[in-house]
């Protein structure tokens, strides 16, 4: 397995996004919800405002994704979200050591085939390594409490339950991870 840095646009992207969407939005009806899909914009997910890796089996499939991208706030507070960037406000005093930059992960998936072999632990280490990279000071994301293998895996890697920081309807719990 290895990870490959891709835009949300590229097929494989488009095709593992879809499952990703088809999947949840199957959990949702079958409890009688509905399930709001938002495809990503490619330039959030672009450096250093974000990334976007896939999953690659040992057979060169993709069979999984995952990003993560620099909040709107944080865009607006510390455009463009790089560490030299960081540095030069700090210098301005536009910005203090205690302005955090928050990056949000999102869309972490695996096909079946791929679950159970730890490639979600590493896909979510090189998501927080390339956050740390762009200048980030803490990691969020939301999840739904229907997912709890991925609330396991969350609070296996550090995160802790926050208060809501956004208002995606899908969501119904939300996670934070300061990072050194």
């Amino acid at each position: 397995m290895h990870l490959r840095e891709a835009a949300v646009t590229e097929p494989d992207s488009i095709r593992l996004l879809g499952d990703y969407f088809g999947s949840r939005e199957l959990e949702f009806t079958e409890v009688g919800g509905v399930y709001t899909t938002r495809f990503p914009e490619a330039e959030t997910f672009t450096p250093p405002a974000g990334v976007f890796l896939l999953v690659i089996d040992d057979d060169n499939a993709a069979v999984g994704c995952g990003g993560i991208r620099l909040l709107p706030q944080a865009a607006a507070d510390n455009a463009p979200g790089t560490a030299g960037e960081r540095a030069r406000q700090l210098e301005a005093g536009t910005v203090t050591e205690a302005t955090p930059v928050r990056f949000e992960v999102k869309h972490v998936w695996l096909s079946e085939a791929a679950r159970g072999k730890g490639w979600a632990i590493a896909l979510m280490n090189e998501l927080e390594r390339r956050a740390h990279e762009f200048g980030a000071t803490q990691l969020v994301l939301d999840t739904n409490a229907r997912l709890t293998a991925a609330a396991r895996l969350y609070t296996r890697l550090g995160y802790e339950q926050t208060e809501p920081y956004n208002d995606n309807a899908n969501a119904t719990n939300w996670y934070a991870k300061q990072l050194s």
